[in-house]
């Protein structure tokens, strides 16, 4: 039996993807309702050629398909800028990760524990061990259910660190610090990549993040 894939957004691994698939759900509700009543209108206009002065010449009628779409946007923009503030916003976090973009590979800072430094590169093709062009030989280490900040740079050209399954896309570029937070919710193995085109081996330089208990996180640290 054939089995198909699905096009659907990633499993969440963090509340910030929890409350994105969440506002996804809430915009597909409201333009269903949206296409439904079109559709319904201009099927209406096809099937009956009607007309009525009092209807063409309404102004109650042009009060309502004015409201009615401002209406619909203060639902779709009140849960956005919210959802925008939650993603910007980074309270009291326990540690700080410091991402470098490199051509074509990642390398990787623990700033607040020793100054602990590797680099990450994808695994050979000879490998037949991991998973085509998306492991790496070190992966980032995180410890699971902990508010962590993000910083990314690069050394070269723009690249983009992303891990599609938390909600976390952030560019790297030269000369500049941007930072975000990231907070997994469960221990397991996420795989990202660079999502800026970045050079001939762009596609080469996967991300992968593996989330452990804290305290199997602390006694990793320490070895």
């Amino acid at each position: 039996m054939t089995t198909w894939p699905s096009i659907t957004l990633q499993n969440s691994s963090s509340p910030l993807m929890e409350q994105l698939i969440m506002f996804h759900d809430h915009i597909m509700f409201i333009l269903t309702m949206i296409v439904t009543v079109v559709m319904y209108i201009m099927i209406m206009m096809l099937k009956n050629n009607y007309s009525d002065r009092n209807l063409l010449e309404s102004q109650l009628i042009e009060l309502i398909w004015t409201v009615t779409p401002a209406a619909t946007l203060f639902f779709i923009a009140t849960p956005s800028l919210r959802l925008l503030y939650l993603m910007d916003e980074i309270n009291n976090p326990s540690m700080t990760i410091k991402a470098i973009g490199h051509q074509w590979f990642w390398s990787y800072e623990y700033s607040d524990l020793n100054n602990t430094e590797m680099e990450s590169y994808m695994m050979s093709l000879d490998n037949t061990n991991n998973i085509r062009l998306m492991d790496v030989d070190n992966r980032l280490i995180l410890p699971s259910s902990t508010l962590i900040r993000m910083l990314v740079t690069s050394t070269d050209v723009i690249h983009s660190w992303t891990i599609p399954s938390t909600g976390v896309k952030i560019d790297s570029m030269p000369g500049r610090l941007n930072q975000t937070k990231l907070m997994i919710n469960r221990n397991t193995l996420l795989f990202g990549q660079c999502s800026e085109i970045c050079g001939a081996n762009h596609s080469f330089m996967p991300i992968v993040v593996e989330s452990i208990p804290i305290k199997s996180f602390i006694k990793w640290m320490s070895k």
